[in-house]
């Protein structure tokens, strides 16, 4: 069984944000056994897998990341969309754009501190798609 379905995930502000919770609700039933594929249609966000208890881990990500890659570098040329708009694809090259977790027993296999990441590049990125394709009998 091969099956699509599509989520749409409200405006967040810039940052890092679980969404294990959103995805699950927004999918519902998963398989006994299989692979959930999740993929985000957008350019200048990303998804990632990461620790989810503690919530400093979210604040370093973004740090790090404007650390490495910095807006207003004076050499960039794709500037018309605002000066986060090109270190956001960049963030989102390095990031990725999908992640994929095996299911077991009707359920994510996820490690014990392990969540899923909406990483948001952009200080005004809109509404997000997602979509997750569920590989699994």
């Amino acid at each position: 069984m091969i099956q699509h379905k599509y989520l749409h995930l409200a405006s967040y502000p810039r940052g890092f944000h679980l969404i294990t919770d959103s995805v699950l609700q927004a999918i519902g039933d998963l398989p006994k056994t299989g692979l959930l594929h999740l993929f985000i249609k957008h350019t200048s966000a990303g998804l990632t897998i990461n620790e989810n208890a503690d919530p400093s881990v979210r604040v370093d990500f973004e740090s790090i990341l404007n650390d490495i890659v910095r807006e207003n570098l004076p050499y960039l040329t794709h500037t018309l969309e605002g000066p986060d708009d090109m270190p956001a694809h960049v963030k989102s090259a390095l990031v990725g754009s999908s992640v994929s977790i095996p299911i077991v027993d009707y359920k994510l296999e996820l490690g014990t501190w392990q969540g899923i990441y909406l990483c948001e590049f952009r200080n005004h990125g809109g509404s997000r798609k997602l979509v997750a394709t569920m590989i699994g009998e």
